[in-house]
């Protein structure tokens, strides 16, 4: 039973970094004042990217930064529409993940069913690893990409709440036009956050593809973009708090397979929907909307010179 709960919870680790990954990139654009409903788009064509850059160069890392360009430029084209164009910030994400998985099911039919030989290895931690159980768990046999996304939610969360930086982004999400009369660049500040978020997503899909599970299948983000939304909203866009909500998800997609002979799995895989669509109502309702500590300018274009 004890290796079975260290197993489960070592597996939870490794499953829950691309939802962190992307959490974190989504937190940063939704604090700017844009909701991006195109993070499995943007996930999905890191897959592909990194997949395919991996197996034609031999170069896992390169992978991983094509998948970062990849989700970038994806998440600029959303930006485009909808800071520039001022576009309704829904349609046009849920217009890119739709082109996500269009595309990547165009460019990846090549690619289906093709071993990667050239993966990144998990890494074992000397000497943390004989910390008793935690070091089972967070030492031993883990992505280097693991550490990377746990690292990075305390600095975000230091750059989001303790930082000039922060409280730039901050302001243009709560009122931009206040921030505007500061002095302050709204439409650069939302641009470079929804960079930054489509960067996250796209290394999250190079992850699964060239780290988690080593190949290319059509659709295998299923449904991750979707938990990031409601993970984002669940966390009140708080990266810490991002951190927990992706431990419990990844915990519970885990177990939707190790519990198959006593849950139906069904029922577990469900939950990026029916999760999406919860937070979806929270942000259609200005109470909850406003109960949860969401931006105030989220979803508003931004207009110079309207209050």
């Amino acid at each position: 039973m004890e290796d079975w709960i260290v197993g489960t919870l070592s597996r939870t680790l490794a499953y829950s970094a691309p939802l962190l990954l992307a959490t974190l990139g989504e937190i940063y654009s939704e604090r700017s004042g844009v909701l991006n409903l195109g993070v499995e788009g943007m996930m999905i064509l890191g897959a592909v990217s990194a997949f395919a850059t991996a197996f034609i160069t031999g170069n896992p890392w390169l992978g991983m930064l094509i998948a970062g360009i990849a989700g970038g430029v994806a998440s600029l084209l959303h930006g485009f529409v909808s800071i520039t164009l001022r576009a309704n910030q829904v349609v046009s994400g849920l217009a890119l993940t739709m082109l996500g998985l269009g595309l990547s099911g165009l460019f990846g039919r090549g690619f289906e069913g093709k071993p990667l030989e050239a993966t990144i290895s998990n890494v074992t931690v000397p000497l943390l690893k004989d910390i008793p159980y935690l070091g089972e768990i967070l030492f031993v046999s883990q992505s280097p990409i693991v550490y990377i996304a746990l690292a990075l939610t305390p600095v975000m969360s230091f750059i989001l709440f303790h930082t000039s930086v922060g409280i730039t982004i901050r302001s243009v999400g709560e009122n931009p036009s206040a921030a505007d009369s500061a002095g302050i660049n709204v439409w650069r500040v939302r641009y470079l956050c929804v960079l930054v978020g489509g960067v996250l997503a796209g290394v999250a899909g190079g992850y699964l593809s060239i780290a988690y599970r080593p190949a290319w299948t059509t659709g295998m983000t299923n449904g991750m973009g979707w938990l990031v939304i409601a993970l984002t909203i669940f966390a009140s866009w708080n990266p810490s708090r991002g951190l927990l909500g992706a431990l419990l998800f990844g915990a519970l997609m885990h177990l939707s397979f190790r519990l198959q002979p006593w849950v139906a799995p069904e029922l577990l895989k469900m939950m990026p929907y029916g999760s999406a669509i919860l937070a979806l109502v929270i942000l259609s309702i200005g109470t909850l909307k406003r109960s949860m500590g969401a931006p105030d300018a989220l979803q508003q274009p931004y207009v110079r010179g309207e209050k």
